[in-house]
């Protein structure tokens, strides 16, 4: 799927944290298309590098959970662009364990990458950002945090301290009027490398998403997520700070069947 650009975040500075494949990726790819130019962020450098050849952009490694590697990339992003507009933190995992089976160590290496992560790309993003005239922070969820699935507990514990996070954190730049909007997105299924893996098509090829309005179940195509981000990105969502977004194709609103 493709989507053709109009300049919506034209001239723009935006990081994303996992853009190396699946979301990121497609977050990655939107935004360049709309004339943003992306630093992509991962910790596979070399993947993130293809994908920064392919749209224009700059690449860094970067471990989400290291707050000295926060520091540095930060810090890079200002001495080569002077300014950060956009900031997605998409980086994450699933281990798929109900709360018998899931070990301390795997629920908290969920926290480190989903909450940790996210807790310092937004800390470390923010003074840069307000120094520079404002921009739009975009924390990834899942509508996952809003139903009970009983074989993700660290996840869906995870990205639900990202939805309250956002929040606090939104209302604090509202507080300190520094013009940076936070908001949160919380993707259903989505076709992505990780979800393949999780259900045994790992390395496949993915199946194809049609266009137009999608039935029920369906999964989603990875640009339905970006094309949401580059709203949130844009000028155009300059009255949103603190909302959470499910996009999910109705999974929400939907009783139990």
């Amino acid at each position: 799927m493709s989507a053709k650009g109009n300049g919506r975040v034209e001239g723009k500075i935006a990081l994303v944290t996992g853009g190396a494949m699946g979301l990121g990726k497609a977050d990655c790819e939107r935004l360049a298309a709309e004339g943003a130019h992306v630093i992509v962020t991962d910790r596979e450098a070399e993947l993130a590098h293809k994908v920064a050849d392919s749209i224009g952009g700059d690449a860094l490694a970067l471990d989400v959970t290291s707050e000295e590697q926060w520091i540095e990339t930060i810090k890079a992003v200002e001495e080569r662009h002077g300014r950060l507009d956009i900031l997605v933190n998409n980086a994450g995992n699933v281990i798929f364990e109900d709360i018998i089976e899931c070990s301390l160590s795997n629920f908290q290496l969920h926290m480190r990458i989903h909450v940790e992560g996210t807790f310092l790309g937004c800390q470390k993003a923010i003074p840069l950002m307000a120094k520079t005239g404002g921009g739009s922070i975009i924390n990834m969820a899942s509508t996952a945090s809003l139903l009970g699935y009983g074989n993700i507990p660290a996840y869906t514990a995870a990205k639900g301290a990202i939805r309250s996070m956002t929040k606090s954190i939104a209302m604090y730049c509202q507080d300190e009027d520094n013009k940076i909007r936070v908001n949160v997105l919380m993707p259903g299924g989505i076709e992505t490398p990780m979800v393949m893996g999780v259900s045994g098509r790992a390395g496949e090829k993915p199946m194809e998403i049609p266009e137009g309005v999608l039935p029920v179940d369906s999964l989603g195509h990875p640009t339905d997520v970006a094309n949401t981000v580059l709203f949130l990105a844009s000028d155009e969502a300059r009255f949103l700070t603190g909302v959470e977004i499910p996009v999910d194709n109705g999974l929400f609103a939907r009783p139990q069947r």
